[in-house]
């Protein structure tokens, strides 16, 4: 399936850091990038919209975790997730500097109700690169 890439983290950008340097090593980002990327999304069945024609879609790991880190930060709007987006650069490391627009985060939360339900109800089991 093909997805929008987000940045290189190791790219240099307008900050005199790369992205990687700014988040601490034992950052709650890093937590959420590394549990979610341990898992496997077809497991939850998050509804996927794969096509060759058009622009192509966000990968729903990271809309996931967007999804999570606004649950964690009491972020519930869709509009100021999309904010967030652009100015926390917490969430530029976690998305790789994606921005989804406000649109894109609602039609995921209302696509995926029974999923992300289902993945807020397992329990948690950190990666052993955690531990």
């Amino acid at each position: 399936m093909q997805f929008i890439q987000g940045r290189d983290r190791d790219q240099s950008v307008l900050f005199p850091q790369t992205l990687n340097q700014i988040i601490d090593g034992e950052h709650e980002v890093r937590v959420i990038d590394s549990f979610i990327n341990s898992i496997q999304i077809e497991d939850y069945n998050f509804k996927v919209k794969s096509s060759f024609e058009g622009r192509p879609s966000y990968d729903p790991k990271d809309l996931l975790k967007l999804f999570l880190y606004g649950y964690l930060n009491r972020i519930r709007s869709s509009r100021a997730l999309e904010k967030e987006c652009y100015r926390n650069i917490e969430v530029m490391w976690l998305l790789k500097d994606l921005a989804p627009d406000h649109n894109t985060i609602s039609n995921f939360r209302r696509d995926n109700p029974v999923a992300i339900k289902n993945y807020l109800d397992t329990p948690l089991v950190l990666p052993r690169t955690l531990i």
